[in-house]
């Protein structure tokens, strides 16, 4: 699954995993079990970030592989934040191949880019617990106050419209030559993500029973 920051991907990831019953797999927890697990990927892992290094594709792809081994993906999966180069593209499609479960569909969620400013500078987070809320759709009950601790709400400097929009130009230039992969390999549907998060899981949900895949085959973005 892919898509650029504000755009609902989680929200989507959470529901297409739980409505066909397949494995959500995010490469952001995916790195914190093996870790906290323990394994010897994960302890490789940890060493690359300590050092502040990027972990190299094959780890990756390792970790990807151990999670694949998991019974509850036998229904199929659906991946979150990976791959996000081409390299890694071509090595899970080995992977892949080798394991005999191709990608069978990759959803692209796309919106304009000034809604995605508006979704992502409404975020609110307290300093104290981390809760999070929106100026628009989840408010705190007292202005600038955590409902849960009492603590201080702000908006984080990386969520001020500039850096927003600088987010987003990264992503777009990281993904560009990663949308065309897949494009060219017929794979690909774009979905329009700015609707409500019902609209949206209805037409992601038509291109996955559209490539006939959900619920009896996996689900690969």
């Amino acid at each position: 699954m892919l898509g650029p920051p504000g755009v609902g991907k989680g929200t989507q990831a959470e529901r297409i995993a739980s409505e066909f019953g397949i494995a959500h797999i995010s490469t952001g927890d995916m790195f914190r079990e093996a870790v906290a697990a323990g394994t010897e990927l994960g302890k490789t892992a940890r060493e690359y970030m300590a050092a502040g290094a990027l972990v190299p594709d094959e780890i990756v792809v390792g970790m990807v592989e151990e999670r694949l081994g998991r019974d509850d993906t036998r229904k199929g999966f659906l991946l979150d934040g990976f791959p996000r180069t081409i390299a890694q593209a071509e090595a899970l499609e080995r992977l892949l191949q080798t394991l005999g479960r191709p990608v069978t569909a990759v959803v692209d969620l796309r919106a304009d880019e000034e809604l995605l400013i508006t979704r992502l500078s409404g975020r609110r987070v307290c300093a104290s617990c981390g809760a999070t809320y929106h100026v628009q759709n989840k408010p705190p009950k007292q202005d600038g106050v955590c409902d849960v601790c009492g603590g201080e709400v702000r908006q984080r400097e990386d969520d001020r419209p500039e850096a927003i929009r600088e987010r987003l130009r990264e992503y777009a230039a990281k993904t560009a030559a990663l949308t065309e992969h897949y494009s060219r390999l017929e794979l690909l549907e774009s979905i329009d993500a700015s609707g409500t998060p019902e609209e949206v899981f209805g037409l992601v949900s038509e291109a996955l029973i559209r490539r006939a895949g959900v619920g009896t085959h996996q689900v690969a973005g």
